[in-house]
């Protein structure tokens, strides 16, 4: 009984670490603080909108997910979650409702799924990797306002998706477990543009080789400035702070 499982444990160590070479699986968590800043205006004829961030900092939760498999036609496959948060002021007319002459309190959340398939131009090649790819953002935007005075509140929701170019480079320091990343997700047309970029450093704990745990820690900013022409609504807001996490290796 024990030579068994002697054998079929060597066996299942062979087995990953050869699955290890053709394919790869990582994942982590953690927390973003982030300071959302900007402003929105709606104008619609003689309606006039107006919301203003407070500035006040959140803490917002992410995960993330990369699959990497051998096959060189298939994209590879990424996926990230986080959640922000805001509130504001917010006074005058919009679309579907008019504060009137008081300013109210407009609190917002959007939940933001990022379906990333790319390529691996570059893994581990003298220690650099390099993937290339398009991210499609699925934001699922939801906001309150709250009553005041006459106005008697407004609460609604909207989901769109928005494509993103992706790039994402990574450095291994020689003879150390430090990893150094950063990537972008950018798209620009006409006057309006979206980005979110990242950089992040990274340590590797030695515990295992079957599964590597790590710590992140980095920067990200996220940026939507929307201005079309033609539209009633214009958007010009960032959030930007650092975040830490773990991470997982398989």
């Amino acid at each position: 009984m024990k030579r068994s499982f002697y054998a079929l444990t060597c066996a299942a160590v062979l087995a990953s670490s050869a699955m290890a070479d053709i394919a790869r699986v990582e994942m982590g968590a953690g927390i973003w603080s982030q300071s959302p800043k900007g402003n929105a205006t709606y104008t619609d004829g003689g309606a006039n909108g107006y919301y203003v961030s407070s500035q006040k900092e959140e803490s917002s939760p992410y995960v993330w997910a990369l699959i990497k498999h051998p096959l060189p036609v298939v994209p590879n496959l990424r996926l990230e979650y986080v959640s922000i948060e805001d509130s504001g002021v917010a006074s005058g007319q919009f679309k579907d409702f008019d504060i009137g002459a008081a300013t109210t309190t407009l609190s917002y959340e959007m939940k933001q799924y990022d379906i990333i398939p790319y390529y691996n131009i570059l893994d581990n090649t003298s220690w650099i990797t390099l993937d290339l790819g398009l991210d499609i953002k699925v934001i699922d935007a939801s906001y309150t306002a709250a009553p005041s005075g006459l106005f008697t509140g407004y609460s609604d929701s909207v989901t769109f998706a928005l494509p993103l170019l992706y790039a994402r480079g990574r450095v291994e320091i020689p003879a150390t477990n430090i990893g150094l990343e950063a990537d972008v997700k950018y798209i620009t047309t006409g006057d309006s543009t979206a980005y979110d970029v990242r950089a992040k450093v990274d340590y590797t704990l030695d515990i295992t080789p079957l599964i590597q745990p790590a710590l992140e820690v980095g920067y990200r900013i996220q940026k939507l400035d929307i201005d079309e022409s033609g539209a009633d609504a214009k958007l010009d807001i960032d959030y930007s702070g650092f975040y830490v996490g773990a991470m997982l290796r398989f």
